[in-house]
């Protein structure tokens, strides 16, 4: 079993930054991949990044080379750092672990992969 804590979420002005934190219990942690989604009013859920056990990560294109996602096995936490946000960052994001190894990128993306997630933080980002 794994239970998932996001936290860090709030109000910032266009061109800011925030932390994204996402702490984790059970022994699947350190053995599998962990991701980030968002989910806007309106609009379906959408992958943000993912991180396998070893550094390997995906993003999205529309976060590429503004966000990094990271993680500190010791701490057993999962970062997600935002810069440079824009209105459209605007979302609620989880963050989700799989039951079972990731080893492509369509696995990485794919939200039905992940059996574990957490409550979701919100983030709103403001012009």
């Amino acid at each position: 079993q794994v239970q998932l804590v996001e936290s860090g979420g709030g109000l910032v002005q266009a061109g800011g930054s925030l932390r994204l934190s996402c702490a984790a219990s059970g022994r699947t942690f350190n053995n599998y991949a962990m991701g980030w989604f968002r989910q806007a009013p309106g609009k379906e859920r959408d992958f943000v990044a993912a991180i396998t056990n070893s550094g390997r990560t995906w993003y999205a294109d529309s976060v590429k080379g503004r966000f990094t996602i990271s993680r500190d096995n010791a701490k057993n936490t999962v970062y997600l750092q935002m810069n440079s946000l824009k209105p459209e960052d605007t979302a609620v994001y989880y963050c989700a672990a799989p039951r079972r190894p990731i080893f492509t990128t369509a696995q990485a993306k794919d939200g039905d992969v992940y059996e574990y997630w957490g409550q979701g933080t919100q983030v709103t980002v403001s012009s």
